[in-house]
């Protein structure tokens, strides 16, 4: 999951904060210009679109069966043999929350700086955690977790480099967690087809690639006995009857992925190109967002929130800026004004 908030990421009231909140933005900056643009979270622009759903997904319990058709599909999607290996579950960020619960470790090592959830859950935990900035700098610890790819950077650890390390943490009773709520639009990352593995847990967010975050849907993928126990720590009922339905249908539209993908990629190409001539120097990121540097990102930021324009800031990494991608020709236009207008 991977999901909107980095180690040191700055934001709006709160130790730990996430993309996404206009309400705090609009306090905060009563002046902007209206509509707010929010290009601070890691979301598609333009989500699935979402059929009329059945009354009963709201007035029912979710039925066994229906979730296991949509770990089925999931599976599929991800490229997973068994949809044994596949929990569902209410937002891979329960997911985080939930395994420090599940495996009993001291030392957690998070490749970093990433998705800040990751070590804060360990921390709550009681776990000693430490942020390493490459995979050998992992030494004893009995936990390590990877955002694959990384948010805010991109950054993509070799494939080979994780099974190694994977197969590592087998031999000591460890395990390697790795974050791939980016991995739908990016190829040849998943670990998906390592399963089972008896030391690889993986995390996949629905809600970032379809543009559905409000729907609350995430998948453990791991060996049958660890999807066993987040099941059961999950609980019954634990994703809703409108998120099952969606899911369902979404994870098995495979056109519409690529449709989307194609655009995004465009997409990204458009928003390099305007942040180059605006004189930022391009760091990395997704299809879903660009992580920026400029020695004025300070200044932009507040000049971009003058102009309704929420992008991510950062309180370690001064110079970077992470910017979405805007939903419309509307969104483009203005994001374009507004970078053309900065003064400095």
């Amino acid at each position: 999951m991977g999901g909107d908030n980095t180690s040191g990421a700055e934001g709006i009231g709160g130790a730990i904060l996430h993309g996404g909140r206009l309400e705090a933005a609009a306090m905060r900056y009563p002046a902007a210009r209206l509509p707010w643009i929010d290009l601070s979270t890691g979301i598609n622009p333009v989500g699935y679109p979402v059929p009329e759903l059945p009354p009963s997904c709201f007035a029912r319990l979710p039925e066994v069966e229906a979730v296991l058709r949509l770990e089925a599909v999931a599976a599929r999607a991800y490229g997973v043999a068994d949809a044994a290996m596949v929990a569902a579950a209410p937002g891979t960020q329960s997911l985080i929350d939930l395994l420090p619960r599940l495996i009993a470790a001291r030392r957690v090592a998070v490749v970093g700086p990433t998705y800040a959830e990751h070590a804060a859950s360990w921390a709550r935990a009681g776990r000693v955690v430490r942020e390493i900035s490459a995979l050998d700098e992992a030494g004893d610890a009995e936990v390590v977790v990877v955002c694959q790819p990384n948010n805010p950077d991109g950054r993509v650890v070799p494939r080979g480099a994780l099974m190694a390390l994977a197969d590592a943490m087998a031999v000591r009773g460890g395990w390697l967690v790795v974050d791939e709520a980016f991995a739908d639009l990016a190829d040849g990352v998943g670990l998906a087809p390592a399963l089972p593995h008896p030391a690889i847990v993986v995390l996949r967010s629905f809600g970032k690639t379809y543009g559905l975050a409000g729907v609350r849907l995430g998948f453990a993928l791991a060996a049958p006995a660890m999807v066993g126990r987040v099941r059961a720590a999950l609980g019954p009922w634990a994703v809703s009857g409108p998120a099952i339905a969606v899911g369902t249908l979404a994870l098995g539209d495979r056109a519409w992925l690529a449709a989307s993908r194609e655009a995004l990629g465009r997409g990204v190409a458009r928003l390099d190109a305007m942040l180059e001539r605006a004189g930022f120097d391009i760091i990395g990121g997704t299809l879903l967002f660009r992580l920026a540097a400029s020695e004025t990102a300070g200044r932009w930021f507040e000049h971009l929130a003058a102009q309704g324009i929420l992008v991510r800031g950062f309180e370690r990494q001064t110079a970077w800026l992470r910017f979405g991608i805007p939903a419309d020709t509307g969104e483009w236009n203005r994001l374009d004004d507004a970078l053309q207008q900065y003064k400095g």
